[in-house]
This record gives structure tokens, sequence and C-alpha cells, in this order.
């Protein structure tokens, strides 16, 4: 016995993995991102330490985090005067790619002894 399923709920079905794993929808490519981390580096620096004291450090923060954020800043929700200016040009493939470069750095922390 088979049973129908409705058009809608069959592409509901097919976006849900796409709306719980953003990643799917946007391969991130690090390789890319780090090109375009040129433009972050004078704060954040290019290896994700920040340069300046009011830039959070990016390098191995999670691509989520840095993606929210991005496009927050770029849609106005979040407000900053240098950062809604870098984000509002960005698109979803480079806040992706952007995102997988600073993920990809490994931070290594020592204690003192």
């Amino acid at each position: 016995m088979s049973r129908k399923v409705k058009p809608s709920v069959s592409a509901a079905i097919l976006l849900l993995p796409c709306l719980i794993f953003p990643s799917i929808a946007f391969p991130a490519d690090p390789v890319a991102g780090r090109k375009l981390a040129g433009q972050c580096k004078t704060c954040h620096g290019l290896d994700g330490i920040a340069k300046i004291p009011i830039a959070p450090n990016l390098a191995g923060e999670s691509q989520i985090y840095i993606r929210n954020q991005l496009k927050a800043f770029r849609s106005g929700k979040r407000e900053h005067e240098m950062m809604t200016v870098v984000a509002r040009d960005l698109t979803d493939q480079q806040i992706a790619d952007v995102a997988a470069w600073y993920e990809s750095i490994e931070v290594t922390a020592k204690l003192p002894e």
C-alpha cells in the first residue's frame, strides 16, 4: 500500500537538511576564505588573532557563529560602524568561505608551569 505525499511536504523534507545544516547549502572553501580574510587582517589578523584591542579573535571560532554574526551585520540586525560596511556586500558564499577559513585555524595554548 503506497501513500502519495503532497509536493509541499516533499519539498519541505528535501530542504530540511539545508535548514538544519547550513554548510550543506553553501559548501565552504577555506582557501577562498583566506583570500577574503585579507580585508579582515587589519583588525582581526589573517591568522585570526586580533590586532587591535576592540576586535575579537576569530581563530578557531565556529563557522556557525561567524556566519551568523556576518549575516547580522549585513542585514543591519547587528550594527558596528566598520563591520556593517564590510559585511554589507558579502555574498552568502563569501561569508561561508571566510567562516571556514577562521574555523580552520588551529588554536593552541600553553599553560604556565
